[in-house]
């Protein structure tokens, strides 16, 4: 249930709010849903309408529907519009309508299997669908905080907060005092030039460009076989993806940016004679790069004004969400009072090096690609075309394509290690999943994938009951799981916390919590399956569903712990 109530602030060339977030592209409305989730008070503002003309974004990530489920909007994404009995598969292609190479099966909506690691798989949900859903949801000014059409102009730092001056379409202009500010503008993010972040290339970039067209007959003349995506293999040059936008004829093509028409394009990439309709060709710049700092006094970066990789495998708008869904619970806990004076910086020591990782796989994925050789004979109807075909074939089989399409470990299986984490020294591992002790946030082996408590990974996924998820267990606070048997035996599964001591109650740890006025929810579960996948007595639950501590009994020093986790350790 939402708790956040918008108060509509006075006018009068300006206006006051704990957070203001600047920019409402899927990032800054994630951001948005989750500080309203929190109570905070905020103001959104978006320099255009709101709604962008092109899908851009076609794929909700599962780690980021796993943060729409907490924010109570991954159902309406899910039926936004995407047809359930549509194809899912990805088939490499020399045209959509000329010889197939390679595929791979996805099944549909309606009948792929739920993935055992998460309550929520991806979502085909395009950009222009999912941004008036989420709009609607939060509320557009003067019935919401979302303001539209208006353009941020400077930052000034100030004593507790910062002054920001904004712009109206109708050139008149506002001074917004606020506690904390986020940049959630892009990859050309205005407020990563005026704070003076730098954000470095890592890998070259490079200048592409996407067709959108409408094909009406389209649909019907594949069948049901036709997938979600081509990736086009054709020695002619385009080797870049083909998808199925809305599953009802609207699809965009990716192709090196030249003169040529995009219809001539489009028709070469589909090889069908068929209606159809250019509605828009823009090139667009591909980057691989990571801001320097997430981090300027009170100003943060997220999404890609903080780092922009390479569409390559799906991770971008994820990590951005991933981002917006670290950031809120610690300005929540700033404004709330709570937080030691470390909770904020480590939201940079925690998102940062996910990023880099993202980036590199990306990147890797990208150069696949390209580097493929395409040999002239694909398209020969000949058996000398038969042979390359077959040889690409083998290669698509054996060069692990799928990856770039089903990669899960890359949306779970990281790990954080911050100074508001708990260390957890091998000995203290007894029992536990055996995952690779990372230096950074980076993807863990597969074994660590919904397998793992170690502090610092996201708590794993596992059925409560029908529709209940371990996950829907965590969003608004700490959360202490329990599994200990109760002093005197014959516990059952409650909620509880309060007085006492013994040592199969958690009364200690939730003193301290009390005492240092950070909220905690302790859960006694005696499941058998879910004490196994969670391996320790007690694992402590962060609001952002990762693991900030686990043990074989209460600490030693509960408010050390508790200062640990809150930013105030030493």
């Amino acid at each position: 249930m939402n708790t956040y109530t918008y108060r509509r602030p006075g006018e009068r060339g300006g206006w006051e709010t704990d957070v203001l977030v600047v920019g409402g592209g899927p990032v800054g409305m994630a951001l948005a849903l989750d500080l309203a989730h929190r109570g905070v008070d905020f103001t959104l503002i978006e320099a255009g309408e709101g709604i962008p003309a092109d899908p851009r974004i076609t794929t909700v990530g599962p780690r980021a529907m796993e943060m729409f489920r907490r924010w109570g909007m991954s159902g309406t994404l899910r039926g936004a519009g995407w047809p359930d009995d549509h194809c899912l598969d990805v088939a490499w292609v020399t045209a959509v309508a000329g010889h197939e190479i390679h595929r791979l099966p996805f099944g549909t909506v309606a009948d792929r299997p739920l993935p055992g690691h998460t309550p929520e798989p991806e979502a085909i949900c395009p950009q222009h669908w999912m941004a008036p859903l989420l709009l609607d949801r939060l509320g557009h000014y003067p019935d919401g905080p979302v303001r539209t059409r208006c353009r941020l102009l400077g930052i000034v730092p100030e004593p507790g907060g910062v002054t920001a001056t904004v712009a109206r379409a109708d050139g008149s202009r506002s001074e917004v005092r606020a506690r904390y500010l986020v940049g959630c503008d892009g990859a050309g993010s205005s407020v990563r030039k005026i704070c003076g972040i730098d954000v470095p290339e890592l890998h070259p970039p490079r200048v592409l460009r996407n067709i959108l067209f409408r094909a009406p007959e389209l649909p019907r003349l594949l069948g049901p076989r036709a997938p979600l995506l081509y990736f086009l293999v054709s020695p002619t040059g385009l080797r870049y993806p083909l998808r199925a936008i809305d599953g009802r004829g609207t699809y965009r093509l990716t192709a090196p940016a030249t003169g040529e028409p995009a219809q001539a394009v489009v028709r070469r990439a589909v090889g069908l004679d068929t209606p159809l309709t250019v509605e828009a060709d823009g090139a667009w710049h591909l980057t691989h790069r990571v801001a320097d700092r997430y981090r300027s006094g009170r100003v943060f970066l997220t999404g890609d004004a903080a780092h922009t990789l390479s569409p390559s495998g799906g991770f971008g708008m994820s990590t951005g969400v991933c981002d917006a869904a670290d950031l809120g619970w610690k300005l929540a806990a700033a404004l709330a009072g709570w937080a030691g004076p470390g909770l904020l910086d480590s939201y940079e020591t925690e998102r940062r090096p996910v990023a880099v990782a993202g980036v590199a796989e990306a990147n890797a994925n990208l150069l696949r690609t390209q580097d493929r050789r395409l040999s002239p004979a694909l398209l020969d109807d000949n058996p000398v075309g038969e042979r390359a075909r077959k040889a690409l074939r083998r290669e698509l089989a054996t060069s692990d394509v799928g990856r770039e399409f089903d990669h899960p470990e890359m949306h779970f299986a990281y790990r954080y290690v911050s100074p508001v984490i708990a260390a957890e020294l091998p000995a203290d591992r007894a029992g536990a999943a055996d995952s690779a002790d990372c230096a950074d946030s980076a993807a863990l082996s597969g074994s660590g994938l919904n397998a793992s408590t170690l502090p610092g990974v996201r708590a794993p996924h596992a059925w409560l009951e029908p529709g209940r998820s371990t996950l829907d267990l965590y969003g608004r606070e700490f959360v202490l799981l329990s599994f200990a048997e109760p002093a005197g035996g014959g516990g059952g599964d409650r909620s509880d916390a309060g007085g006492g001591g013994a040592a199969g109650e958690p009364y200690g740890l939730a003193r301290a919590f009390a005492e240092r006025r950070v909220p905690l929810h302790v859960v006694r579960c005696t499941v058998p399956e879910i004490a196994r996948r969670y391996e320790q007595p007690y694992v402590l639950v962060r609001p952002d569903g990762h693991v900030a501590w686990r043990g074989t009994r209460q600490p030693r020093d509960p408010l050390a712990l508790v200062d640990l986790v809150r930013g105030a350790g030493r």
